[in-house]
């Protein structure tokens, strides 16, 4: 049995949201391939606003954003993980059109 290793690209874009010339939310939306289709797929990762802008609309609009820019690239998916401690952030998902689908393992190192 052999295994091949080869470099694969990604593109990845960074979507901020300022008040006053003030940073208040970030996103970031990772564009990547993989062999099964010939559309790229995104992920949807480092969404943050901040607290006292919360609740405001300003992560619907964040994320809206985000999905916009997937579509623009061609995407056949978004993906958006989410902690399991983070129930707001999950029905703001699902009223954006996500709906859950699997499960996240992880490592960290």
């Amino acid at each position: 049995m052999d295994f091949e290793k080869r470099q694969v690209e990604a593109k990845g874009i960074r979507i901020s949201v300022t008040n006053n010339g003030v940073e208040i939310g970030r996103a970031y939306l990772y564009l990547m391939h993989n062999d099964l289709h010939n559309q790229p797929f995104g992920l949807m990762e480092d969404v943050h606003i901040d607290e006292a802008h919360r609740g405001k609309g300003v992560g619907s609009e964040l994320v809206k954003l985000v999905i916009k820019e997937a579509k623009e690239a061609n995407c056949y998916k978004l993906i958006a993980t989410s902690r399991t401690s983070r129930p707001k952030v999950h029905d703001l998902y699902q009223r954006l059109g996500f709906t859950q689908h699997g499960l996240e393992f992880r490592i960290n190192f």
